[in-house]
This record gives structure tokens, sequence and C-alpha cells, in this order.
């Protein structure tokens, strides 16, 4: 597999995704051996619950400054900008941002800080991935009656690396439902995993919920979990309204997903998103910015 490549939507530019322990992720979905090794353990709830215990710990605490280095992270966009001030690395991973730094815009804002694919229509996601592996609207859902509301419908998907800002929010005014849990596995929603199969969002934990809004239906959310991924924190208040941009929750440590579904015909997506998305490349989001209309 090549480099994973994305578009940068503030210059329009490719870049090449650096992807946290890229070694490590090839071997397990690419190697006979790995993939054993997955199947067996690392897809566990175990696994991901020591990693969130340690991630949850004063022990963890001293990763944090290597991480930030690493990875460049601006810590300029967050309210609390020095890495001492965290209490561990799991405080860390889900700060707060700094609103000024993620303005709200028009229409259906970005949920959240990740790369983005954008399906006009669900069945497209089919020419993305792996040829005969599709995207079973009925399994991710866990209802046939949910799922033909959808069917035909749009679907956004906002894949959070290790890096992200991993706070999700609101796409737009709206009054939500209860968040309701499907339970499932652990497997990584890394670039390398995601391009073998679309399926893994159908086999990993997840939440379900909707915004019911006025001009663009019911959207439904979907908060997808992944190896270590401890926990999905739901932060918002159900049945009051919600303005777009404002915080639904949180991830806690690991890679996790973001998924949008419209109802037919409620919902376009930005040109540069459907075209990005056609051309076999994710963009880069950012919590706030208008993904469409």
């Amino acid at each position: 597999m090549g480099k994973i490549k994305y578009i940068d939507r503030s210059t329009g530019k490719e870049k090449i995704e650096t992807v946290p322990a890229e070694g490590i992720m090839k071997w397990l979905y690419e190697s006979p051996i790995g993939k054993a090794a997955l199947y067996v353990l690392l897809k566990r709830k175990l696994v991901s619950a020591l990693g969130g215990w340690f991630m949850n710990s004063v022990f963890s605490k001293k990763r944090i400054k290597a991480f930030i280095t690493d990875y460049n992270i601006d810590m300029s966009d967050y309210i609390q900008t020095d890495a001492t001030q965290f209490k561990h690395f799991n405080d860390f991973f889900y700060r707060k941002i700094n609103p000024k730094k993620r303005p709200v815009g028009y229409g259906v804002v970005a949920p959240a800080d990740g790369k983005t694919l954008a399906f006009q229509s669900i069945e497209d996601s089919t020419h993305f991935f792996i040829k005969g592996l599709e995207f079973n609207l009925t399994q991710f859902l866990g209802t046939a009656k949910l799922a033909q509301k959808y069917s035909g419908g749009s679907m956004l998907i906002i894949r959070l690396a290790p890096t992200d800002y991993h706070r999700f929010h609101f796409p737009a005014k709206g009054v939500p439902s209860q968040t309701s849990l499907i339970n499932g596995y652990y497997y990584s929603v890394s670039p390398i995993a995601l391009r073998q199969s679309l399926e893994i969002f159908c086999a990993n934990k997840r939440t379900i919920s909707t915004l019911t809004t006025e001009p663009y239906g019911d959207i439904l959310i979907s908060e997808v979990g992944a190896t270590m991924v401890g926990s999905i924190l739901q932060s918002y208040n159900v049945n009051s309204s919600v303005e777009a941009g404002s915080e639904k929750g949180y991830f806690a440590f690991g890679g996790s997903t973001v998924v949008l579904l419209f109802e037919q015909g409620k919902m376009t997506f930005s040109d540069d998103l459907i075209q990005n998305t056609k051309n076999g490349l994710e963009t880069q989001v950012l919590v706030g910015q208008t993904i469409g209309a």
C-alpha cells in the first residue's frame, strides 16, 4: 500500500498523512499473521479497556509533551495551551478548543476536525473502497426500519486521527434525541484499516442519535469507537434545542469516526468534498466549516 494522501481544505493542496504506528497497522491489516492476531486479541474490549485505564492514570502524563512535539500539534488552538496543565493523557486528548479558532459557517457544518469522505448517495461508497465490500446500512444502524428511512440518502464520514481534536459537535441547529449504543468490536479506523473495508463501521462499537432540523430533516449522527477508544461520552442535553457547532460529546484516547446520514433529497454536499472523494482522496476539515446545504 502506498502513502495515505489527502487534501488540505484550507490550501487545496495534496498532503501525505503521518499515520501513528504505521508499520504495526500495515502488519495487522495486510499480513496473514497480523490479521490472525487482530482477530484473536486486538479487536477485543480488554485491550482497549487496559489502554483506557493507562491513559486515565498519572503515569500517562509524561507522554503528553512528546506527543505534541512528535506530531507538531498547535496548542494555541486550545483553551489550555501548556502540557503541564493536564492531569493525564486523556485529559489532554479530549482538550477543549478555543471557539475563536473554529468559527461556525452557514448551512450544515463539520461536526469534528478530521479527514472527510462525502457521498451524495450512500451507494456511491462502494466505488471508494475495495470492490465487493459494500456498506450495509441495515447492519450499521441495527434496524431495517431506520435503514429504510435513510436509504438513497447521503453520507459523510469524518475520520479522527489520534493527533486530532477529539470533541464532536452538532452539524446544524435542531433538537437532538437520546443516544443509543450498539455494542461491537474495537477495530482500528486507521486509513490503512478502512481501505480494506468499510464494514469495520458495521462491526465496531457505535452510538446512534438523530438531530431533528427544519431544513435538513432528521440528521442521523453516529460516533464510532475504535482500538484504544475506551469511551464515547455525550455532553449535551437530550430534547433541548442546540445550535450548529455546539458541543455534543467527546472520545477518550484513540482514533475514531463520526458518521452523518441524511434522508434522500435533504442535503447537497460542498463541491470540493464530493470531487475529492470521487478522486479517491479524503479532505481535511475543521469543526464549524460549511460542508453543504
